[in-house]
């Protein structure tokens, strides 16, 4: 935690202030993750080397908009597999996403300074929008299952999505 903190004034990421009179302090919390990033979970697992990227995130939506475009790579495949086996699905795919603020970059044909760094996802993307391939219809958190695998979530949403997922909690009491 100390290196992480050096680091974070190393890098100007805030400015030390007098907190004003009459406000209150927004609280943080730090979460620690035993990594154990390989060859454990590869024996257990199997495992697809993705080399986990050639650019770091600027921001939560360039990051949620870079896995998108990775997405749509993915539903590219599948659609040219299907059609390799005849079924040529004919309908826009879904890629379902919890977060407004990629979508919109998605539908915005204007380059924010933001966005800059995923200018050629972005192009992508924005012709398959154009040609009907896909689309991205938003899901809001509590329904998007797959965040109780990623994310830390609410004990009622981690239950609620358990019960969706049809898996249930072996260490609950019977």
């Amino acid at each position: 935690m100390v290196d992480e903190m050096t680091n974070l004034e190393k890098n100007n990421t805030w400015d030390l202030v007098s907190l004003p009179r009459g406000k209150k302090t927004v609280g943080c919390k730090w979460v620690f993750t035993i990594k154990h990033l390989q060859k454990y979970l590869a024996s257990e697992f199997e495992m697809k080397q993705l080399g986990k990227q050639p650019v770091v995130a600027r921001s939560s939506a360039e990051a949620e908009f870079r896995g998108m475009a990775l997405g749509v790579c993915e539903l590219l495949w599948i659609k040219n597999v299907l059609s390799d086996l005849g079924f040529k699905p004919n309908e826009t795919m879904s890629l379902y996403c919890d977060n407004t603020s990629p979508i919109a970059i998605a539908h915005n044909p204007v380059q924010h300074d933001r966005t800059k760094h995923v200018e050629i996802d972005r192009h992508f993307i924005k012709e398959k929008l154009e040609a009907g391939i896909i689309s991205f219809p938003f899901v809001r958190s509590e329904l998007q299952l797959a965040d109780v695998l990623t994310k830390g979530v609410s004990s009622r949403v981690f239950n609620e999505s358990l019960f969706k997922l049809g898996m249930c909690d072996i260490h609950a009491p019977t």
